[in-house]
């Protein structure tokens, strides 16, 4: 095995995108990514049943693309890496179950990959196409301040916003291969979630993120006054003293008060204000994110952070948290968006810098674990 610059094939499909990605290193060779996200949107959000069957159609197309895309064949690959969790266990079982089979077939050692911490991967590889950086500024996924350019390593004091229909955390990267820690997620729904669940309120349809995101342009923010969850000084605490969700988010109680605001406008006679509620929704989802999150990064010694996940998408969410990360001294970088949502690329790339560091892979007798903490960045055999 090349240990240096290894060829490592990633599988991912904790939710409703099969993804084969295959990197040499820390460079792209191809992301390849069959969505059932159309088989979804009459139900209004995803269907577990409906994604892992997906995932058992799509994926041998999918692999057969990919080794196409990259010009390389099975024999030559050094490693398989896949997403063995967190995510939707019967979508996992696929993608687990096809990676082993690709193992025993080939003889390829295979890692077990931490879904999230593969999102934080996705920022050492190169050879990406330009990607819009937060503010509007072309930037790439390989840009993250000259990580790249020191042994292809991820800068000090990095931490990770990760944002999706799943997730919603703040993570500190010691080491992107063994020390990863969670300072702050959702308790309850993540951001995607509320934005599905609200656009489903106001007769948007699904996904909710893109439909509200362009409705909320021409609202206004200010004319209607949602709560941002869990920032009263009884759960924020201080530096000193910090409260038990200081960095934490609650979006489930800014659902309900859309929910009632729609009640009132109807229980009135008058027309809902859609866009305005749009608008303002919206603010309140990114005001809160982005404030807490800085304020982890700030108190943390974080320099460096990361914006992924598929509601990085949102144009709104790349604006403020550009702002308030510059304002902070806080350098903020967006991988390119088709590597913001779930891919292989990620999981080819985490993959990757295990077998670099020397890390053994996880053999075949693992189970996909639908809650693995983000602490686990990898299974051991």
């Amino acid at each position: 095995m090349n240990r240096s610059q290894p060829l490592v094939l990633g599988i991912e499909s904790s939710c409703d995108e099969t993804g084969v990605g295959i990197v040499r290193g820390t460079t792209l060779l191809t992301n390849t990514v069959s969505s059932s996200m159309d088989e979804h949107v009459r139900f209004g959000g995803v269907i577990p049943e409906i994604a892992s069957r997906a995932h058992l159609d799509a994926f041998v197309p999918t692999l057969r693309q990919a080794l196409a895309d990259a010009d390389v064949t099975l024999e030559e690959v050094d490693a398989l890496a896949v997403t063995s969790g967190p995510g939707l266990a019967g979508a996992l079982m696929v993608g687990v179950c096809a990676a082993k089979a690709l193992a025993v077939a080939t003889g390829k050692p295979l890692y077990a990959i931490n879904h999230l911490v593969a999102h934080v991967g996705v920022g050492l590889l190169d050879g990406n196409p330009d990607g819009g950086a937060a503010g509007g500024t072309a930037g790439r996924s390989a840009s993250l301040a000259g990580g790249l350019g020191h042994e292809g390593r991820l800068p000090e004091n990095l931490g990770a916003l990760l944002v999706s229909g799943g997730h919603t955390e703040i993570l500190k990267i010691n080491s992107i291969t063994s020390d990863v820690r969670l300072l702050g997620s959702t308790i309850d729904d993540a951001a995607g979630e509320a934005y599905d669940k609200v656009a489903r309120i106001l007769g948007l349809g699904y996904p909710g993120g893109p439909a509200i995101d362009k409705l909320a342009r021409t609202g206004n923010t200010k004319a209607i006054r949602f709560p941002r969850g869990l920032s009263q000084p009884k759960y924020m605490g201080t530096a000193e003293e910090p409260g038990k969700h200081r960095y934490d988010w609650s979006f489930s109680g800014l659902k309900t008060a859309v929910a009632r605001c729609v009640e009132q406008f109807e229980a009135r006679g008058e027309d809902v204000p859609v866009a305005d509620i749009a608008a303002a929704f919206q603010e309140a989802v990114v005001d809160v994110i982005t404030s807490k999150a800085v304020l982890a990064c700030r108190e943390h010694g974080i320099k460096d952070v990361l914006l992924g996940g598929g509601v990085a998408a949102n144009s709104r969410l790349r604006e403020l948290t550009g702002q308030r990360c510059a304002s902070a001294g806080i350098r903020l970088h967006v991988p390119p968006l088709d590597l913001c949502t779930d891919n292989g690329a990620m999981v080819a790339a985490l993959g990757a810098q295990l077998v670099m560091a020397g890390i053994g892979p996880s053999g075949i007798r693992f189970a996909p674990d639908s809650s693995m903490p983000v602490t686990a960045v990898s299974l051991p055999a």
